[in-house]
């Protein structure tokens, strides 16, 4: 059992906390970059070339730190292909397909919810005990978040369905996330985040060229045409957005669990909102800043029981 001085932050969490707010601040971008891409490639393409640098990359950094990659065990590897599908294949393709049909702002919002999600699942799956701030703390992460998707703006969408779909393959994203974040203890602990990250990187960059294959989609003519704001886009996705920041994440984790790094996701609109203004020249309405605002402080309540509840654990 965890004591009060283990579960409270301290000052050597500090570092683990910058660095967790530089990969939400660099996820924010990734919105801003798929959308950028969004018009050039195919969604499926888009995201098997992303994670095809982010393979590459991190096998060059292993090479370059001589650390080898290790042969998990077949548990381990049975483990890591769900990683791989879930964190990977299946929220890229809701990720690529979501940002056709709605804005990196709103995108960004609706995975905003990620920690309410990781905090609901902990709760149900790994039995953590949730209290009433953090009970109120998931209400208004979810209604903020539906007060984003409610007040979309009709003008960026050739249709109300279409918008709608959008609106799904995006939390589609969000239940793809909670899957990697709190399915990786074990291997966190067995294998380390860097062999954890790259396994997870490697299957899951197979099963989206094995798709892009049999749907025919594999091909040199669509890169051709790509100008150099979306080939900057694709290697930010790729080495920063995926290789590094995943790294990152999964360290996080391991030092101070799923739901104390949830909440630096909070930090994914704000960036993608600033970057999607300056960038895109995207609107962002006085409800979707309402929602936003509703959902950061339903992720603050969501954390700040955590003194209280570490010392009724003792």
């Amino acid at each position: 059992m965890k004591t009060v001085e283990q579960a409270l932050p301290t000052s050597s969490d500090l570092p683990v906390y910058l660095k967790l707010a530089m990969v939400t601040m660099i996820w924010g971008g990734t919105f801003v970059a798929g959308r950028i891409l969004s018009d050039a490639l195919a969604p499926l393409l888009a995201a098997s070339l992303r994670f095809l640098l982010a393979s590459l990359a991190l096998l060059l950094f292993l090479a370059l730190a001589r650390v080898p990659l290790v042969r998990p065990s077949a548990r381990q590897l049975l483990q890591l292909a769900t990683l791989g599908f879930f964190g990977i294949f299946f929220y890229n393709l809701c990720f690529f397909y979501g940002l056709q049909y709605i804005n990196a702002s709103r995108a960004s919002l609706i995975v905003a919810l990620n920690p309410a999600v990781i905090g609901l699942a902990s709760w149900w799956l790994f039995k953590e005990r949730l209290g009433r701030l953090k009970v109120a703390g998931i209400v208004l992460c979810i209604g903020g978040a539906g007060l984003v998707i409610v007040s979309r703006d009709p003008s960026l969408l050739q249709d109300a369905a279409q918008g709608w779909i959008g609106d799904l393959l995006i939390f589609g994203c969000v239940l793809g996330w909670g899957v990697y974040s709190l399915f990786s203890r074990s291997l966190n602990d067995s294998l380390g985040p860097l062999q954890t990250v790259t396994w997870s990187i490697l299957l899951g960059t197979l099963m989206l060229w094995l798709a892009c294959g049999a749907t025919g989609e594999i091909g040199l003519e669509p890169l051709r045409g790509l100008d150099i704001r979306q080939w900057l886009s694709l290697l930010y996705l790729g080495v920063l957005g995926s290789a590094l920041a995943y790294i990152a994440w999964y360290d996080g984790i391991r030092r101070i669990g799923a739901t104390r790094s949830g909440v630096f996701i909070a930090l994914n609109p704000l960036t993608a909102v600033l970057l999607g203004a300056l960038l895109l020249d995207e609107r962002f309405t006085s409800l979707m800043c309402l929602g936003g605002g509703l959902i950061l402080a339903g992720i603050f309540l969501c954390n700040k029981p955590l003194a209280r509840s570490a010392e009724k654990a003792i």
